[in-house]
């Protein structure tokens, strides 16, 4: 029969996650399971104060009801607390707003027997580590404790703790334990989530290697300048092919002015010569 209402609050639970999450529900303390007479606060988390979030839950009778109808909790704006929960506080637990948007689900399960399994209260993400306490009423946690998944035996922790270092899917399940002597705790499902994938940045704003700069800077070098050579070694052949093809000047370049003077120098005294020469050809 326990096994059944277990597996009924799992299936609610289920429907329940179907709704698209406002609010985040909090408990405290942070265990699936509680002993008789404890108490517990459970607290929407909520991102819009105005959506009117309040504690509601499904009882493995299947009474379902809000914080402080049918005498239980203690209801405070969007907490509610619970001071002496019994056996049938038993339940599915939840936040739901005025528009009947609903958060994800807990289980919470009160035990009257000597045994109970202090596991997570909420989902456990995938990789992270998670650690299964075995504990007895009044606390004992020194007592060897076998635990167990499923029904099968995992293996038996001289401290009472068991701990999981990474977690994946395949860790998702029904956990129990067992002390000898005392009894055995009602079994609780732990979940495990994906660990969302982390975004790499994109490559294209990567900047490129040093070296893949030299290069393409080296070739856009290339790429400009070539033109550049070849039309100024084009240029430069054609007109030397037009020097060759062109005729001799004959001129004389003008005289300078020193070669000038020397000339006229030479002139006179050509010319004194000259009359020197005609008064002699006279006088004889």
């Amino acid at each position: 029969m326990e096994a059944t209402s277990v597996q009924l609050l799992l299936a609610v639970s289920s429907l329940l996650c179907c709704w698209t999450d406002g609010a985040g529900l909090k408990v405290s303390p942070s265990s699936s399971q509680l002993f008789e007479g404890d108490s517990v606060s459970l607290s929407c988390e909520e991102d819009d104060s105005s959506a009117g979030w309040t504690l509601r839950r499904n009882t493995t009778r299947g009474q379902v009801s809000q914080c402080g109808q049918d005498r239980w909790g203690r209801p405070a704006g969007s907490s509610c607390r619970m001071s002496y929960v019994l056996p049938k506080d038993s339940g599915v637990y939840w936040c739901e707003s005025r528009q009947g948007q609903t958060s994800s689900s807990i289980n919470l399960t009160v035990s009257g027997g000597a045994v109970i399994l202090q596991s997570p209260v909420l989902p456990v993400m995938e990789g992270d580590p998670v650690t299964l306490t075995c504990t007895t009423r009044p606390p004992a946690s020194t007592l060897p404790a076998a635990f167990y998944k499923d029904g099968s035996l995992l293996s038996t922790q001289p401290a009472g703790h068991m701990t999981i270092l990474h977690v994946s899917s395949s860790d998702e399940g029904l956990y129990s334990c067992d002390i000898s002597g005392h009894g055995e705790s009602p079994p609780s499902w732990i979940s495990v989530t994906e660990r969302p994938p982390t975004t790499a940045p994109p490559t294209s704003s990567a900047p490129p290697p040093v070296s893949l700069q030299l290069v393409f800077r080296v070739v856009l070098h290339l790429v400009v300048f070539c033109p550049y050579l070849v039309s100024t070694v084009l240029m430069v052949s054609l007109y030397g092919h037009r020097g060759k093809d062109l005729p001799v000047s004959m001129e004389t370049a003008p005289p300078t002015l020193t070669e000038q003077g020397l000339d006229d120098e030479y002139d006179d005294v050509i010319s004194a010569v000259t009359t020197e020469h005609q008064f002699g050809v006279r006088e004889l």
